[in-house]
């Protein structure tokens, strides 16, 4: 029955773990198997969570067991081609809903889109708007286009490019990023889900900003004037970030916090000076 089989699952793996594992097997929400712990478990479904226990135990992370993890109330399909969204990262979503009035028909860039989460977030909320969601990846890009399929999004377009190559010369309104930014030989890089990720989603050079670097310092040439730059960073990055926007003549120069109170976001505005320069 569902409770044995959870009892059982919790003795090697964490509770929530085991019980979206269980979940997904059964074919069921958290609601059913919560409200009906004494429930059989067919022998397939309990073949099949077998397997998933043994999976995530070996370290594998639920959202490539499952293929899915939620990201600003939307499910999003993923692979270990793109990183497995994570709630801070809804913090760059919101940073930029902030800077696109609802009825504008703004221009959205997304840098390093993965699996598309923050581009198709962005474009879902401002639907009005256009979003351009590139990666140099053509496998996270199937990802990204087929979860824009599954969500109905229709005013986005993807370009596989590194960073800004690949692009038209066009300006944007916003531009966003969640690039790589852990040191290369960081120890967390050996820890927990990280492990099992793309590692060139993850590592940025020896001090984790040599991606940040070039999306500063290719930003002015595809911003509008009074367009901002919004980055996701390391929880130790915020100051130095900071200092490079501003060395780069970057105005209004700001961080946001996480929900764990940790400078999570940063971004500045390019002026109508900067921007004709």
């Amino acid at each position: 029955m569902i409770s044995e089989a959870l009892l059982n699952a919790q003795g090697r793996i964490d509770a929530l773990d085991a019980r979206v594992l269980l979940c997904h097997a059964m074919g069921r929400d958290a609601t059913y198997v919560i409200a009906h712990p004494e429930a059989p478990l067919p022998p397939e479904a309990r073949a099949a969570y077998d397997a998933l226990v043994e999976r995530r135990s070996a370290g594998e992370p639920v959202a490539y067991i499952t293929g899915e993890r939620e990201f600003y109330g939307r499910a999003f399909k993923v692979t270990p081609a793109v990183l497995i969204p994570r709630p801070e990262t809804e913090l760059l979503v919101d940073a930029a809903l902030e800077r696109i009035p609802p009825r504008a028909q703004a221009r959205v860039l997304d840098l390093g889109t993965g699996s598309g989460c923050v581009a198709i977030a962005i474009a879902s909320e401002r639907p009005l708007s256009k979003v351009i969601a590139v990666d140099q990846s053509l496998d996270a890009l199937a990802v990204a286009r087929r979860n824009a399929v599954n969500l109905s999004v229709g005013n986005i377009a993807f370009v596989q490019g590194d960073w800004f190559a690949g692009l038209r010369k066009e300006r944007f309104d916003v531009i966003v990023a969640n690039p790589p930014y852990v040191a290369t030989g960081d120890p967390h890089l050996e820890q927990g889900d990280v492990r099992f990720e793309p590692r060139i989603a993850l590592e940025s050079g020896a001090d984790g900003l040599d991606a940040i670097r070039a999306i500063i310092a290719g930003a002015r040439g595809y911003l509008a004037a009074g367009g901002w730059l919004l980055l996701e960073h390391g929880h130790d990055q915020g100051a130095k970030v900071r200092a490079m926007l501003r060395d780069a003549t970057f105005k209004d120069v700001v961080s946001g916090h996480d929900l764990a109170g940790i400078e999570r976001v940063t971004g500045g505005r390019l002026t109508l000076v900067d921007a004709t320069q």
